[in-house]
């Protein structure tokens, strides 16, 4: 598998990103500003499904909230594979990383999983389910964040 990550590390666009200060530059900045989008979404209705600000209908804050957490999603991973293609064969090798990507998989599927059954609103969800959705989510990307940004820390 090693093979596969320096292959890629090898690629046009990861050494054009590499060798591009503004290319980078704005690949990262992508990447930050979707994560604050993605957790700024999803912490809200995570607190919503904990029990906080219950005078709001949870369908009035879900909608909105589940769109943007779905678009910040959608730009954090497309371009965290490209942050990821500029030192692939690096990152791989990192425990944090695959510990990263876990709880952003988990996350993701348990945001998934939750709003295939009960719909983008979450209506018919007991109480109960709510608030393990909500604890999931928050553990899993806050998680999330923490090892990206201790990957800067690891290594060399």
């Amino acid at each position: 598998m090693e093979d596969v990550w320096v292959t890629l590390a090898k690629t046009d666009i990861a050494s054009a990103l590499r060798m591009s200060r503004w290319g980078y530059a704005a690949v990262n900045t992508a990447h930050i500003a979707a994560i604050g989008i993605l957790f700024g979404s999803v912490m809200v209705l995570d607190l919503r499904l904990l029990g906080f600000w219950r005078s709001i209908a949870l369908a009035n804050l879900a909608r909105p909230l589940v769109t943007m957490a779905a678009i910040g999603l959608a730009i954090v991973i497309a371009s965290g594979l490209l942050l990821f293609v500029t030192r692939a064969d690096e990152y791989a090798a990192l425990g944090i990383f695959r510990v990263k990507l876990a709880l952003v998989t988990i996350g993701t599927a348990s945001a998934l999983a939750h709003h295939l059954r009960f719909g983008c609103t979450l209506t018919g969800a007991s109480t109960g389910v709510l608030r393990i959705a909500g604890i999931t989510s928050l553990i899993c990307w806050a998680g999330a964040l923490l090892c990206g940004r201790l990957i800067a820390f690891m290594g060399e």
